[in-house]
């Protein structure tokens, strides 16, 4: 496994410490594989999360949004009934699967439709933080660029 030096980030840049943290998390923790999932840019500002979950019930599902993480669990129901299989391929056992989510990420909605779910994103920058335009000299001292490519 490579590993990087962070220091040069640390010296040079302020305020990037959390995504310096998300890179050492990233490298020392190995990334579970179960269930497979799809991450999708859908457009600019939209993102989509595709989950496989064969053999859970919409039931057995958990979503939690909190600040910027993510979390989708399963918790599969005990089968009453005891079964003897001779090959076991659908896996369909608990799962916890946390997505790290950049700042202004939300989540807009999610669908579990024939054992695909999915989870639908969109990153909605404020108002306060989108770019403006500084005029020197002039009498109204900030305007926004949006309402200069507006004319």
């Amino acid at each position: 496994m490579r590993t990087f030096d962070l220091a040069p980030l640390y010296r040079s840049a302020i305020g990037f410490d959390r995504l310096a943290q998300l890179l050492n998390d990233a490298q020392r923790s190995e990334t579970p594989s179960y269930p497979p999932y799809n991450i999708e840019l859908v457009s600019d500002d939209q993102y989509r999360i595709v989950m496989a979950l064969a053999g859970f019930d919409r039931s057995e599902i958990d979503i939690t949004f909190e600040r910027d993480a993510l979390t989708v669990v399963g918790r599969k129901q005990k089968d009453a009934t005891e079964r003897t299989y001779l090959h076991r391929g659908i896996a369909a056992r608990d799962f916890e699967q946390r997505f790290q989510l950049a700042n202004h990420v939300k989540v807009t909605g999610a669908s579990f439709d024939n054992g695909m779910l999915t989870i639908e994103l969109v990153r909605e920058i404020p108002e306060a933080l989108k770019p403006r335009k500084i005029v020197i000299d002039g009498g109204e001292n900030v305007t926004a660029l949006e309402q200069r490519q507006a004319a």
